[in-house]
């Protein structure tokens, strides 16, 4: 009897040292996918809207709560952003989308992936843009064109402190 209480106790000592352990690395892992959620929001709140001279943080079209940050592999990230236009037929919602993709391609300084969608319900049109913004080969096209480029850079540039 001694001995079966002995490995009792040995085994509730073991579990309870490691579900410690667990609870300590999922602390660390949701402080990580916490700090790296606030490194993309630093990157693209001060992202200027192509029609006001506002940023996007300024108008609410993004705000901490709409970025979604999950480990894929140990030294990269899957970056989930959602993005709320300023009115539901906003046409320069796919300018906007493509203005966080650049900016977020040329800041990061970690290896990712992006996914960028507009707010369910927050667009007439979201499916298709929401298609146009997370294809790879419409946004090359998108930004070999120079009209289109130029406005990018003016609303990506970093704003003079």
């Amino acid at each position: 009897m001694e001995i079966v209480s002995g490995l009792v106790s040995y085994a509730l000592a073991k579990f309870f040292f490691l579900s410690r352990l667990s609870n300590k690395e999922d602390a660390e892992k949701i402080k990580k996918m916490e700090e790296k959620v606030l490194e993309v929001y630093d990157i693209i709140r001060t992202i200027r809207d192509p029609e006001k001279p506002n940023s996007l943080e300024e108008l609410e079209v993004v705000a901490e709560e709409c970025i979604e940050v999950k480990t894929l592999d140990d030294d990269e990230y899957l970056i989930i952003i959602h993005f709320k236009p300023t009115v539901p037929h906003c046409s320069l919602a796919t300018l906007i989308g493509l203005c966080l993709r650049v900016k977020l391609q040329r800041c990061l300084p970690f290896k990712h992936k992006l996914e960028i969608y507009i707010s369910q319900g927050s667009h007439s049109t979201e499916e298709d843009i929401n298609k146009q913004i997370n294809d790879k080969e419409r946004v090359a096209a998108a930004m070999e064109n120079p009209n289109l480029r130029e406005i990018v850079e003016q609303c990506v540039i970093e704003p003079d402190d």
